[in-house]
């Protein structure tokens, strides 16, 4: 009885591929024209204007000399007396009750706190006036963002890190018990990577996003440059994640269509090799035989 030869899912070439991607960002752009627009301006904040704008000799004096007003020690020692008051309260407390002497250290520790609430929104106002003189788009706002943006960017990352973590581990527990081969785990630990980073990333630029108005109302700016400042960052944010995931998605998408062609490849030599030894044996078995 003859076999069927061995059919080969044919996957198409690069250039194909190529093709198809950007059908497929073309359709996006149109069909999604604002998601488009943030993301190209973000592209060319990234490029052009990341860094912000040099601050001028008496914008520099004026800034040091407001921020060498804050008293740094007094700040400090309303915090250790409001640190021991804390503990003498918390010492003194009972579980249900307070009697007069947790009362007395309750009120000590309650004034502490007031007096270090006060020192601290001296010394916020008097940052806030420097940072008046310098401008939210100068060097220095525009680097006070970039470090919160980065903070947030590296925790969204070591959340992703140990959840994929703990997700391999346990997959590979799981796979344990059932029949399941080497491909199909690591493709199954690839797909839940990606997931991670991409629910870490995006919650990053959610904090960030949240804490990004905190920083600029700091800087004093009227309304019009508050809000283009807070869409720019967004915009620029927003174009670096989306960046970041595009770049992993594709290396991801690589990689597989660069397995999945050296195995067509296999299985096509291996067909070629199957069809001439049927061939061989065919014609082996048709050859004449003499007694």
């Amino acid at each position: 009885m003859n076999r069927q030869p061995q059919q080969v899912a044919v996957i198409p070439d690069v250039s194909t591929v190529g093709e198809l991607v950007v059908s497929g960002a073309r359709y996006f752009a149109k069909k999604h024209k604002v998601i488009t627009g943030a993301y190209l301006f973000g592209i060319l904040v990234l490029i052009i204007g990341g860094t912000g704008t040099k601050l001028t000799l008496d914008q520099q004096r004026q800034y040091k000399r407001i921020m060498n007003t804050i008293d740094l020690n007094a700040e400090y020692e309303a915090s250790s007396r409001y640190g021991r008051t804390y503990e003498a309260y918390r010492a003194s407390k009972g579980w249900f009750s307070c009697d007069s002497l947790c009362q007395r250290n309750k009120d000590r520790m309650e004034d502490a706190k007031r007096q270090l609430d006060a020192i601290r929104a001296e010394g916020y106002n008097r940052m806030s006036d420097a940072k008046a003189t310098a401008g939210i788009f100068s060097e220095i706002g525009v680097g006070e963002v970039k470090d919160s943006f980065w903070g947030h960017f590296h925790s969204g990352k070591q959340f992703a890190k140990r959840q994929s973590m703990w997700d391999a581990m346990f997959m590979g527990i799981r796979s344990m018990g059932r029949d399941e081969g080497m491909a199909e785990y690591l493709l199954r630990v690839l797909m839940n990577v990606l997931i991670n980073f991409s629910i870490g990333l995006v919650m990053a630029l959610v904090f960030f996003m949240w804490g990004l108005w905190s920083i600029i109302k700091s800087y004093q700016p009227d309304p019009f440059t508050a809000l283009l400042f807070f869409l720019t960052a967004v915009c620029a944010g927003f174009a670096f994640v989306a960046s970041y995931l595009l770049i992993m998605y594709g290396a991801a998408a690589g990689g597989i269509y660069g397995m999945a062609k050296m195995a067509e490849g296999n299985l096509r030599i291996q067909g070629q090799q199957g069809g001439a030894g049927q061939r061989q044996r065919m014609q082996y078995n048709n050859r004449p035989h003499y007694e």
